[in-house]
């Protein structure tokens, strides 16, 4: 048996290999480094498989986040309503921009943002609303939609965990995540669904207005070269990064199928165990399992963890620590039992490896010892 990854990037590079060695070598004989071909390529591909007008290639997640606010204008003092679990990058961003950031609690079930949660933490001064489509699935975006259209705030989709994922409206129709609101966000980190092999991040939007500021604001504020209009950063993807992605791209719909597979077999293992809570997968949204996380009852997780470690077999908790307890986020108007669902969560949940090269052998060795210590 292969040995166990939470995400196995080598026998996936493997099997494309040939590809992404070719891709590489093309802009490394162009020596287009920075805003090359493979760039623009790669642009438009996502556009296209998206359905969106405008994407901006950018150097990571975060900063994608970033760059979204600044070009909303977004001023200090403004609050942004965004989820206690989720990963430190999505408030991160609202503090650094000085920024109010606005948490709320999220459904038991989907772990996503909680609309109710919103709609009651809204106030005068609250601007935007950054759902998190976390682990895989998409948040509840019609209802997201209708508060933001009621108290006229924006809304900046985190898809750094689902890209991929369709989400189905009431009538019929679809849209992928990220495409929603004013302003999707996404993440290339290398663990990611669509991965490349170092930092990268888009920003996907339908507006052209905040497009063409965008694309401003990523290139140092720059209108006409050396002609700087507005503050702004310096945040690239390279031509190489751009070169592995657009490979990936190409399979992203059988990766996210490959997942959920995996996702299948784990749930046909676990499903009824009454020390385990299977992921729930939203009727209004396709999951592509970026993680596969459980949620315990009655179990020393610390204990399991441990156990499955003995056992070669990688086990993680998403997220120990709520974001309204972590150190450099602690606020006054936020104290240990505000948030009961995300409190729980991250007291209980545990995910196991997910990702495209997971095969029987390994979800066999993996669920047989995952069942042999809960029921000893």
């Amino acid at each position: 048996m292969k040995k166990l990854q939470m995400v196995d990037l080598r026998s996936q590079y493997l099997d494309i290999k040939a590809e992404i060695d070719k891709g590489i070598q093309e802009v490394i004989d162009s020596c287009a480094f920075i805003n090359g071909a493979a760039v623009s390529g790669f642009q438009k591909e996502l556009e296209q498989f998206l359905g969106v007008k405008h994407v901006i290639p950018c150097a990571n997640g975060t900063d994608a986040l970033q760059v979204s606010m600044m070009a909303l204008d977004l001023k200090p003092g403004d609050e942004v309503i965004t989820t206690s679990f989720t990963f430190i990058a999505t408030a991160e961003v609202i503090a650094l921009l000085k920024l109010v950031p606005v948490l709320v609690d999220v459904d038991p079930g989907t772990f996503n943002i909680d609309p109710a949660a919103i709609e009651r933490a809204v106030t005068p001064k609250t601007k935007a609303i950054v759902p998190v489509h976390l682990f895989g699935q998409t948040a509840p975006m019609e209802e997201i939609m209708s508060i933001a259209a009621k108290h006229n705030l924006f809304v900046i989709e985190d898809n750094c965990q689902a890209i991929g994922s369709d989400y189905y409206f009431n009538d019929g129709t679809s849209k992928k995540a990220g495409t929603i609101g004013n302003i999707g966000c996404t993440s290339f980190f290398p663990s990611k669904n669509l991965g490349c092999y170092g930092d990268g991040g888009a920003i996907f939007t339908n507006d052209d207005d905040l497009a063409k500021q965008m694309r401003i604001v990523v290139n140092h504020g720059m209108t006409v070269r050396y002609y700087h209009d507005y503050i702004g950063v310096n945040s690239r993807l390279d031509s190489i990064q751009a070169a592995v992605l657009r490979v990936k791209l190409a399979r992203l719909d059988e990766y996210a199928s490959r997942r959920r597979r995996a996702a299948d077999f784990y749930d046909n293992a676990f499903n009824n165990h009454p020390k385990l809570r299977v992921p729930v997968r939203y009727a209004k949204s396709s999951h592509v399992f970026h993680q596969y996380t459980l949620v315990t009852s009655g179990v020393d997780r610390k204990a399991l963890i441990e156990y499955l470690g003995s056992k070669e077999i990688p086990a993680m908790i998403y997220y120990p620590v709520p974001m309204h307890m972590q150190k450099a986020y602690l606020d006054p108007r936020y104290k240990p039992g505000d948030f009961p669902v995300t409190e729980h969560l991250c007291e209980t949940v545990f995910s196991l490896p997910m990702h495209t090269e997971l095969d029987p052998e390994q979800l066999t060795y993996i669920t047989h010892h995952v069942l042999e210590f809960l029921n000893r």
